[in-house]
């Protein structure tokens, strides 16, 4: 692993250490059931930052295993809060068969057909295979919530993967593990620091009917926080320079905002509160990847035309 990504590493490590420390020390200010939502956060940040590194440290294969895991899994819970048609079982399987497809065409670096696969054969084909199994019965709906499950766990989700595959000479100092660390830790930031904002000086609700909680001045001091992370960290971790993150820390900030408020309001019309049970006090995979389902193909592409 490069120097650079051990550092920062080790700088989330030191966050983690310290936010531990401290609701350790709040135990006995706060109530048992805030204590213990808490706690289960912690913990399964602790989870999912030890299996992260593990992932991009071990080997290229090991990550792209990893994010093609997290596509299957993202999908899987897409599909298990969307009424489906049992006519479609078929179907769902080659959409399954789409999440191989597109990591082997990363871990290949065919950008042509990676770019291509799901927005266009997928969109294609699914269609095609449906006609052949002659339900007509809520059709469209049937097509439509498929497609959007496949770009958005997996085609999107992929741009993540693909990040790591970019020509490591672009970016000497920390390599594409470092353009991953920096998307993925700047979109977990922005929705903590989003909340945190929110919950200090929030008093306009910024989408009252898809998710009441947040606020415009969750929005623009998470968008401000962001971008001044952004400034520090990319110079350091991207082939960026400081004009160009302050870019990316704009995009990443406001996408996450979208990306969040999107999977909201689908949850909302399903009548779910978390997409499933996975992360104890976080919910699913769904509702971990949110924002990153729009931050990750919109820093991807804005880092490929400057520098790629």
């Amino acid at each position: 692993m490069r120097h650079d990504v051990l550092i920062a590493l080790g700088g989330i490590l030191a966050i983690l250490v310290i936010a531990s420390v401290v609701t350790f020390a709040l135990r006995t200010k706060l109530s048992a059931g805030i204590h213990r939502e808490l706690n289960q956060r912690l913990q399964s940040w602790w989870t999912m930052v030890a299996i992260f590194a593990v992932a991009i440290s071990v080997s290229d294969i090991v990550s792209l295993i990893f994010f093609a895991l997290v596509s299957f899994l993202a999908l899987k819970e897409y599909l298990s809060l969307i009424p489906t048609r049992r006519v479609d079982r078929q179907v769902i399987f080659w959409a399954y068969l789409a999440i191989p497809l597109q990591y082997v065409l990363v871990g290949y670096e065919w950008y042509g057909m990676f770019i291509i696969l799901i927005p266009v054969y997928a969109f294609l084909l699914l269609p095609m295979r449906m006609v052949l199994a002659g339900e007509t019965a809520n059709f469209l709906r049937a097509m439509g919530t498929l497609h959007w499950g496949l770009m958005a766990m997996v085609f999107s989700i992929s741009h993540v993967a693909y990040l790591l595959v970019l020509p490591e000479e672009v970016n000497p100092g920390a390599g594409g593990a470092g353009l991953v660390l920096f998307l993925v830790f700047l979109t977990q930031f922005n929705d903590v620091s989003q909340y945190i904002w929110g919950k200090l000086f929030g008093r306009h609700q910024a989408v009252p009917t898809v998710s009441p909680a947040k606020s415009v001045e969750g929005l623009i001091g998470g968008l401000v926080t962001t971008t001044a992370l952004a400034l520090v960290l990319g110079p350091w971790l991207t082939p960026l320079d400081q004009p160009q993150s302050i870019g990316a820390g704009l995009i990443i900030g406001t996408a996450g905002f979208v990306g969040d408020a999107v999977i909201s309001a689908l949850k909302r019309d399903l009548g779910v509160k978390d997409s499933g049970s996975l992360l104890p006090g976080h919910g699913g995979v769904l509702d971990r990847v949110d924002s990153l389902i729009y931050t990750a193909p919109l820093f991807f592409h804005y880092t490929f035309y400057l520098h790629y």
